[in-house]
């Protein structure tokens, strides 16, 4: 990608591209390495799937397809906002789908245009307002083992680590300004991990190390949010004038809000993988302790919106003939094996998720102009032995959906998980198509 394209020549007054990224160069576009020191990245923890940089590439390659300048992009799994956020500095109008209500604010906090003085006034309001520290519930409908006493002695949060959270909440809620707390919702939500006595990678929650030995404090608590406030107020103010400064964000399924019609440019995006992994977990912690689930119903229907990637919940699986030989090879061999495998719908899971996916790459082709791309950052799976190859896969169905291949693009190897053998050989693969 070349620094001096004039992509990514400032407009006078603004910020560019390569500003925001300070010049970095990754050695490879998918890694997310270092991505937490750039601006606004750092704001919650969020594994990546590729690097800011491939919006950049996405849009010049796209550019050069099209014959005229790109203008805009479509997200369906906004995740953190790393391409919305890259289309603003790159001048583009992002058009993004998130389904988890914490991410979708995460997000819009990202993108939004602030009265930097009123916020400061609102942070300020916060801090120094009263502190309520008698909850007996801190979190609303959370489960047992969330507070303190929890269940056999094992809990996330000490109770008052629960109760300065919860105070600090309350007090978010009682500004007037919905940017404002909408930012500092979010931020309470990325200092709630920290606090708490777990940690959460691709295997779920686990509590820490000698976690009861070194629990965190109403202090530590307080100190954390004051620190995450002052980084963003910096960031927003230093970053405030972007080349593009409009957004729009639609809030739910993507498999229902994608777009199907319109004159869109691009779409860039990495999907949840098929590796029986509910992705709603890892921000499960951020979602009670902001108040965005109230009962173990609000929890049942965010899943049940999500890609059918996991068989942790119990949903329909029903899925037709989607015109791919691999697919349909791929689940007759899993179906073969269905007693050795540690859930037996995974077969039904598989072809599920391919069903999905159909489903959004069918919108994309009635939204996307002609020569419009598709960069898809995928995943493969395997399940006793049998590997999953997405990529080939989701080739064969964009083909029978009005796509042509624009390439594929090796990106690096994941390690399994012990369901899945452990081992570093499932490939991620960057996919581009072309809306013919």
């Amino acid at each position: 990608m070349a620094a001096d394209s004039v992509l990514f020549e400032p407009l006078d007054g603004t910020v560019s591209f390569t500003d925001w990224l300070e010049g970095r160069r990754p050695a490879h576009l998918s890694t997310n390495s270092g991505t937490d020191e750039v601006a606004f990245q750092g704001w919650s923890n969020f594994k990546e799937a590729f690097a800011p940089e491939l919006i950049g590439q996405a849009v010049e390659e796209t550019r050069d397809a099209l014959g005229r300048p790109v203008s805009s992009c479509v997200d369906p799994f906004g995740g953190s906002g790393t391409t919305a956020l890259a289309c603003q500095f790159l001048g583009l109008k992002p058009l993004t789908i998130e389904v988890n209500p914490y991410l979708a604010d995460l997000i819009e906090a990202k993108l939004t245009t602030y009265d930097v003085d009123q916020l400061i006034l609102d942070f300020k309001a916060v801090v120094e307002a009263d502190i309520c520290l008698d909850y007996d519930v801190p979190f609303i409908g959370a489960p047992l083992t969330f507070v303190e006493p929890g269940v056999d002695g094992r809990y996330v949060f000490p109770r008052a680590v629960a109760c300065r959270l919860a105070s600090l909440r309350d007090r978010i809620s009682r500004i007037e300004r919905e940017s404002s707390r909408r930012l500092m919702r979010v931020l309470l939500g990325a200092i709630a991990l920290p606090v708490s006595n777990v940690v959460v990678s691709g295997k779920g929650r686990r509590y820490r190390s000698g976690w009861a030995g070194r629990m965190s404090s109403q202090e530590r608590v307080e100190q954390l949010f004051v620190d995450a406030m002052v980084r963003a107020i910096y960031e927003i103010r230093r970053y405030e004038k972007r080349k593009g400064r409009d957004y729009e964000l639609f809030r739910g399924d993507s498999r229902e809000l994608t777009p199907d019609s319109g004159e869109y440019d691009l779409a860039v995006f990495s999907p949840p993988y098929p590796n029986s992994f509910d992705y709603t977990d890892v921000y499960n912690v951020e979602l009670w302790v902001c108040g965005y689930l109230k009962n173990s119903l609000d929890n049942k229907n965010l899943r049940m919106s999500t890609l059918r990637s996991h068989v942790q919940i119990s949903r329909p699986f029903d899925t037709p003939d989607l015109g791919s030989q691999t697919l349909s090879a791929i689940t007759g061999q899993l179906k073969g094996v269905r007693a050795d495998l540690w859930n037996r719908h995974i077969p039904d899971m598989v072809s599920a998720y391919f069903s999905d996916m159909c489903v959004i790459m069918e919108r994309l082709s009635k939204s996307l102009v002609s020569k419009g791309r598709v960069y898809m950052v995928v995943g493969d799976s395997r399940y006793a032995g049998i590997q999953v190859p997405v990529a080939t896969i989701l080739n064969e169905l964009a083909l029978e959906r009005g796509f042509s291949i624009a390439g594929e693009e090796p990106f690096r190897s994941m390690r399994a998980s012990p369901q899945q053998g452990g081992r570093p050989e499932l490939k991620e693969t960057l996919l581009t198509v072309m809306r013919s």
